[in-house]
């Protein structure tokens, strides 16, 4: 779906360079299967979480996923968002290890539950990753 004006213009532009440089291959998918049912929101996808949260430069990539991971582990129904987001994480530089210990601290503030799902999503991951042979 074509933005609207100029800014809108200007906001899918950013929203989609940091959506790849984050989500990579994963993101483009997202957006792709929201093609047929809802390009919009497809739009909106890009133009206020990357285009607008994320290029702003109080935090840094890396930081920002650190948080995303976070919330969407405590969320434990995001399972797919949080797969997305823990590709992303390690494509801005979070460790393996990182992003395990992340998903146990949600432990504490969203219960094993909640844990256990996210670090199932972790594995998942780890083990695409693997058979990838990317980091």
């Amino acid at each position: 779906m074509k933005p609207s004006s100029n800014t809108d213009s200007e906001r899918y532009e950013r929203g989609w360079r940091k959506l790849q440089e984050i989500d990579g291959k994963a993101g483009e998918r997202v957006i792709e299967s929201l093609d047929e049912i809802a390009p919009d929101l497809g739009r909106y996808t890009i133009e206020f979480p990357f285009g607008d949260v994320y290029s702003r430069s109080s935090l840094d990539l890396r930081s920002r996923e650190i948080a995303t991971v976070a919330s969407l582990t405590t969320l434990g129904n995001a399972q797919d968002q949080l797969r997305v987001h823990i590709h992303g994480a390690l494509n801005v530089g979070c460790t393996r290890e990182e992003i395990i210990e992340v998903i146990i601290q949600m432990a504490v503030y969203a219960g094993f539950p909640a844990a256990l799902n996210g670090m199932n999503a972790a594995k998942e991951v780890f083990e695409e990753r693997d058979e990838e042979g990317t980091e």
